[in-house]
């Protein structure tokens, strides 16, 4: 399966067929065609054939794609075959809720552990996940096996925060703190920036009213 020089906006999409097509399965729908898919999802069904088609293709014509096949070959290529632990560094409001959300189990990432260097926080409990002190932090990544840490502190200090994880065996983090880490080309990070998704919204209502006066004056 050749999977070299893919761009990161079709890795981007592929959480999304998965996320269908278990809701599909889940349905009792045993097969389904791209131009199905294409309806439901709002892509175009060529797209979603380019999309596959990077990855073998799956799909066979005058049929379709077998749903639970290609369901389970898409958890396959996103890793969700595998399990991984993951920490949270940062029991605020945002860390907590991100530790009280379930859904992370089914798709095999398991939350071992919650850290914060506020006093005030260390003992509360997060869904049966104890909240610790920063400075057990180290031995409990080496302790765990965890290759995932969740980054919900501000930005001061996230970079020193992001250098004690690596150092540590950390393979990937999830940064919802502003600012870019500067980590080695190895460890993988997924920066999350709220504000940047709200200011998208906010520019497509403009760009809609926009669109809307420009037909009312026409």
């Amino acid at each position: 399966m050749e999977e070299k020089g893919i761009s990161q906006a079709v890795i981007g999409r592929l959480p999304r067929y998965f996320r269908y097509l278990g809701e599909l399965r889940d349905r009792g729908v045993e097969r389904i065609s791209s131009q199905e898919l294409s309806e439901m999802m709002k892509v175009t069904a060529s797209q979603i054939r380019q999309d596959l088609n990077h990855f073998g293709g799956f799909g066979q014509q005058g049929y379709g794609y077998n749903v639970e096949s290609l369901y389970r070959e898409i958890g396959k290529i996103l890793g969700l075959d595998k399990t991984h632990h993951f920490i949270i560094v940062g029991a605020g409001n945002l860390g907590r809720a991100l530790g009280n959300y379930i859904n992370f189990e089914r798709r095999g990432f398991i939350f071992t552990g919650m850290f914060d260097q506020n006093p005030d926080l260390v003992g509360m409990e997060v869904r049966g996940v104890k909240v610790q002190p920063m400075e057990n932090m180290e031995r409990f990544i080496r302790e765990n096996d965890v290759d995932i840490a969740v980054l919900t502190i501000p930005k001061t200090g996230a970079e020193k925060v992001a250098e004690r994880l690596v150092r540590n065996g950390i393979k990937a983090i999830w940064n919802f703190a502003h600012v870019d880490l500067n980590v080695p080309p190895d460890i993988q990070v997924e920066n999350v920036h709220l504000s940047d998704s709200l200011m998208k919204l906010s520019y497509n209502i403009n760009r809609y009213q926009q669109e809307q006066k420009e037909k009312s004056e026409n």
